[in-house]
């Protein structure tokens, strides 16, 4: 099991460069993990056993670690089936471990996914009888283990997962708002913002804090795998000894002596959310957090920085607002009001608005300097960036976001 491997890293789509960025940076730390092309939907790599559990605690963009244990071209179910039987899956699990089967396609000629789906789980059932005279069971709930198949026109491919969960799942939230945003695609926007630890970075519409943790942690040194577990862990030849070291290697940075990470919401229960969420996931720093309205915000420091923000839709816009106005009228006054406290309070600075609305630069009445085409799961979104001069109508230096808590 010390031979080399290949390793697949799906993420988001749209960031796969990032993710390529991101990979190279920790393979910096291994003298085996290598980064091979990247193709839609995911980062081809390759190294040891012990650079997959490196990618599964240090990535904090990609969705899985998948080992590929087998590829062939295709014709029919049985095909891949026979692709299946063949495969030596005792090596790597027990019957003692239960089993889950995920499939994805493009542009495959087969009629039924399930079909084929039950095709790789027989097989691998199948192997098992024949080598142990025994039988995994399938659990699609909380597997132990995960096999992902892929097939394309042609050809399937069959991966161990290693990661088990997926790998936004860092282990720390036990609250969310109404559809949070993924933390691997909140980590993926940051590093396109070219946030780095050091720099202000201001969230007005922070609801349960995702993209303040993810910066916290990434300035703290906190790897997102952290506080997780993986299947990899359950693997046969797992090496507690070696991963414990892994672990141990990891060196967590003292909090900064000056706050440069804020958030605000309108929402008093989102920002106790934020507080929460901000201690299960390790941060030792405290992050200032304010209840108000995101068209009332004043720069938290007196240098530019970065404001990055997923804005909620609709009824969060509005806690606070009009109840009788129509919801697109309420939205269009909000943005409105918002751009003008950008331009007026907010020179030098840079502006990032992910959003599935694609409307927000007239509605925000500022023009784009860049649009970066991002996925929210099946949703198409955009990342919005806005650069913030200074104008006439900023008649005066604003008191910072502190002070004017005071």
């Amino acid at each position: 099991m010390s031979a080399n491997h290949s390793y697949f890293c799906p993420c988001p789509r749209g960031m796969e460069t990032v993710l390529a960025d991101e990979l190279r940076e920790i393979a910096e730390n291994s003298q085996t993990l290598k980064v091979h092309q990247s193709v839609p939907g995911g980062v081809h790599c390759s190294g040891k056993l012990q650079d997959g559990w490196l990618l599964n605690l240090h990535s904090r963009i990609a969705s899985r670690v998948l080992l590929r244990i087998a590829q062939s071209s295709y014709r029919h179910e049985e095909d891949i089936y026979r692709l299946a039987v063949k495969q030596a899956w005792e090596k790597w699990f027990g019957v003692e471990n239960t089993l889950r089967i995920d499939l994805t396609t493009i542009k495959s000629p087969l009629k039924s996914l399930n079909f084929t789906t039950l095709r790789i789980k027989d097989g691998v059932v199948d192997r098992f009888r024949s080598e142990t005279g025994s039988r995994p069971s399938i659990n699609t709930h909380a597997p132990d283990i995960r096999i992902a198949g892929f097939l394309d026109a042609h050809n399937v491919t069959l991966y161990l997962d290693t990661s088990g969960e997926a790998l936004f799942k860092r282990g720390w939230r036990h609250e969310t708002g109404d559809a949070p945003l993924r933390e691997n695609l909140a980590a993926g926007l940051l590093r396109t913002s070219g946030w780095k630890p050091g720099m202000p970075l201001l969230d007005p519409m922070c609801g349960s804090g995702t993209i303040l943790i993810e910066a916290a942690q990434m300035v703290q040194g906190i790897p997102p795998g952290f506080k997780r577990t993986f299947s990899f862990e359950k693997f046969r030849h797992f090496d507690q000894a070696e991963w414990q070291a892994l672990k141990d290697a990891v060196h967590i940075t003292p909090p900064p002596a000056e706050p440069l990470i804020f958030g605000s919401d309108i929402s008093g229960d989102m920002l106790n959310m934020t507080r929460h969420n901000l201690e299960k996931a390790g941060v030792t720093f405290s992050i200032p957090l304010h209840q108000i309205e995101a068209q009332e915000i004043k720069p938290p420091v007196d240098r530019p920085g970065i404001i990055l923000t997923n804005p909620p839709y609709g009824e969060r816009i509005g806690v606070r607002g009009n109840r009788h106005l129509q919801t697109d009228e309420l939205a269009s006054q909000f943005y409105q009001a918002l751009g003008a406290t950008l331009k007026r309070r907010f020179p030098e600075w840079s502006v990032f608005v992910f959003t599935a609305d694609l409307a927000v630069p007239k509605l925000l009445r500022l023009k784009e300097s860049r649009k970066t085409p991002f996925y929210n799961g099946p949703i198409e979104c955009r990342l919005f960036r806005f650069d913030m001069v200074a104008g006439s109508n900023r008649t005066r230096q604003p008191r910072t976001f502190q002070n004017r808590q005071q």
